[in-house]
């Protein structure tokens, strides 16, 4: 990819190195407990305990971790600004995911505009080992992830590692395709796609959940795919090859791959992403044809 010389989004918020935002709260929590007594007994104190827990109550409510804020936990960064003790290497994959951010920014505000809506830009959190989200606390092992609840990105860049070594999908298009993929299941959550599948799935089994899942999860390939198609087209971000990259990785994450992979019996009941195939399709439908309304996965018969 020719991303060097690309726009740098400021929606960065790189966690990396830092202790998650609970961890902080568990330790400054002892400290607090000791004036609590004192609070209680106060009039004044009361009252602002009160206030406090409404707060962070309805701060939750809205997707926002108040007591991390408070905390300094959980505040954006504003910019991909990294740690002093990364390598240079750590410091490039974020100025590279900063850049793919800020492409998927400049897609998705013109794909918006085009069907008379605005288009909200999400956050992406860089973290390391573990982080805090409005949807709890995750580790590295769950991959790369977006959370509804605080409209935001998480990655913690060591995945692109596994990606190359474990998936044997190398490349900087399959690391950007990664991102994307997540991008797109923020414009799912801008479009009420999300909660109109959680709300489908309410009541049914097990099967019929990762069905809906499924179909969802190859909708933010087919996302992918747009931005791939703009970035190739409307600005020659990609090199020969790059295609392929993408599409090695959309095989490599298949569920049907990664449960052989794990020595598993193949049980498509069980997928909730979907097939290779069928990721590297909708993959495909997206970066092909550049149409929004080619990526409808949930019409009778698609997939």
């Amino acid at each position: 990819m020719r991303w060097k010389s690309g726009r740098r989004s400021s929606n960065i918020d790189d966690r990396r190195g830092q202790t998650p935002s609970y961890g902080r709260a568990a330790a400054a929590a002892p400290a607090l407990l000791r004036f609590l007594p004192a609070l209680i007994r106060s009039k004044t104190g009361r009252s602002i305990l009160i206030v406090g827990v409404l707060v962070v109550v309805g701060g939750r409510m809205l997707g926002v971790d108040v007591l991390s804020l408070f905390l300094g936990g959980g505040a954006g960064s504003g910019g991909a600004t990294a740690p002093a003790q990364l390598s240079a290497r750590e410091r490039e994959l974020a100025d590279f995911t900063a850049v793919v951010l800020a492409d998927t920014e400049d897609t998705w505000h013109a794909i918006f505009q085009e069907q008379g809506g605005s288009y909200r830009e999400p956050t992406l959190v860089l973290f390391s080992g573990r982080v805090n989200s409005a949807c709890g606390m995750a580790s590295a092992a769950v991959g790369p992830f977006y959370c509804p609840g605080d409209q935001q990105l998480y990655i913690d860049l060591s995945f692109f590692g596994d990606l190359r070594d474990r998936h044997g999908a190398p490349g900087d298009f399959a690391q950007a395709y990664v991102i994307a993929h997540e991008v797109g299941h923020h414009v799912q959550t801008l479009l009420g796609i999300s909660q109109q599948v959680r709300a489908a799935g309410r009541g049914k089994s097990q099967a019929a959940v990762n069905a809906l899942s499924v179909r969802q999860e190859l909708q933010a390939d087919c996302f992918a795919g747009l931005w791939g198609h703009a970035a190739n087209t409307q600005r020659q971000l990609l090199d020969p090859g790059d295609l392929e990259e993408a599409l090695r990785a959309a095989s490599a994450i298949g569920d049907d791959r990664l449960q052989r992979e794990a020595g598993r019996e193949v049980v498509p009941d069980s997928f909730t992403h979907g097939t290779s195939q069928q990721r590297v399709r909708w993959f495909r439908v997206g970066f092909d044809s550049g149409d929004f309304s080619r990526c409808d996965t949930f019409a009778e018969g698609t997939i």
